[in-house]
C-alpha cells in the first residue's frame, strides 16, 4: 500500500541538540480545545487564561521538566485552548539531561534533545490525563538572533489576546 509522504518538519542536517534557543508549538490531538478557555479578549486589562483539568496537568508538567532535563530550560510558555507555545533554551551537554547520543532503545537512529524532551513531556501528560491528548508532530523554529528571540517572546505574551484571530482557533 502506498502511503502519502509526510512533510519534513525539521531543518535538514541541523543538530537539534545544539545549544541555543528554540520556539516549539505542539497541538492537541485533532486540535481539540481541551487545555483552557480564553476569556476577556476584548476587555480592558487583557484576556485571562482559565486552565481546564488537562491544562493544569500540562502547566504543572512543563514546570517540572527541568527535574528530568537539567540542560533544557523553558524560558517562556503559554497554554492555549488547543496548543502550547514554548521558548526553550538548550544549555549544552552539562548536567544530568539526556544528551547522550543514540535514539530510542534498540535503534541506531540519533534523537535530538528537543525530540526526547518533547516525547517525555507528552508521555507524562498523556499518562496523567489517561489518554493521548497530543498530535504526534510539533512545529519548531530555531531562534537565530536577539531580534528573533524578542519577537517570539512577544508573540507568546500576546497569544491569548489574539486567540480569536489565531490560526489554531478553528472556529
Amino acid at each position: 500500500m502506498d502511503r502519502p509522504e509526510r512533510k519534513k518538519t525539521r531543518l535538514k542536517g541541523y543538530d537539534y541538540s545544539t545549544p541555543g534557543w528554540y520556539f516549539i508549538t505542539i497541538c492537541t490531538r485533532g486540535r481539540e480545545r481541551i487545555l483552557c478557555e480564553i476569556v476577556g479578549t476584548a476587555v480592558p486589562g487583557g484576556p485571562q487564561v482559565h486552565l481546564t483539568q488537562w491544562g493544569e496537568i500540562v502547566d504543572r508538567r512543563l514546570r517540572e521538566m527541568s527535574e528530568f532535563y537539567s540542560n533544557v530550560k523553558i524560558e517562556k510558555y503559554v497554554v492555549m485552548p488547543n496548543h502550547v507555545h514554548l521558548l526553550i533554551h538548550i544549555l549544552g551537554q552539562s548536567g544530568t539531561g539526556p544528551v547522550v547520543p543514540g535514539g530510542p532503545p534498540g535503534t541506531a537512529v540519533p534523537t535530538s534533545v528537543i525530540a526526547r524532551f518533547m516525547g517525555t513531556f507528552k508521555r507524562f501528560c498523556n499518562r496523567e490525563c489517561g489518554k493521548n491528548i497530543w498530535q504526534s508532530r510539533s512545529y519548531d523554529h530555531i531562534i537565530r538572533n536577539e531580534t528573533d528571540y524578542r519577537e517570539i517572546w512577544e508573540y507568546i505574551d500576546q497569544n491569548p489576546a489574539k486567540w480569536p484571530k489565531d490560526r489554531f482557533y478553528n472556529g
